[in-house]
């Protein structure tokens, strides 16, 4: 057997907030969610993306401590169906307070690209083919 990537975990200090923050990004998370200390949302393709409590993580791992500098952490990146989509989004993400990292701009590599934070410091990016 091969090993495959399945999924992709965040370690978050508010699930409500984060959980918040990635509905606005349109992923599927389970409503009722927002007090539980671990979790899922499957996305299209079949990857989950899990979140847990920073409490949850300490319950198995004792010694855990919160890294750093939160863009260092995980790095997520949502693929826009349009340049405009991507200055939609960030538009909409910033307005509903959450922090902008990088405004959009057009890309040496030939993309619309924009950088928010999500509630725990960690850089989401918002990308789309340039036009």
């Amino acid at each position: 057997m091969t090993p495959r990537l399945d999924a992709v975990a965040i370690v978050t200090a508010d699930m409500a907030a984060s959980l918040a923050f990635y509905r606005l990004l349109g992923l599927d998370v389970p409503a009722g969610a927002d007090t539980a200390p671990h979790v899922e949302a499957t996305l299209p393709g079949g990857l989950r993306v899990l979140w847990d409590t920073e409490e949850t993580v300490r319950s198995f791992d004792p010694d855990w401590t919160r890294p750093e500098g939160g863009g260092d952490r995980v790095g997520l990146a949502f693929r826009c169906d349009s340049p405009a989509e991507v200055d939609a989004v960030y538009e909409a993400l910033v307005a509903a307070g959450h922090r902008g990292h990088l405004k959009p701009w057009d890309a040496v590599w030939g993309q619309r690209y924009a950088v928010v934070l999500d509630p725990d410091g960690c850089g989401v990016s918002l990308f789309a083919d340039a036009a």
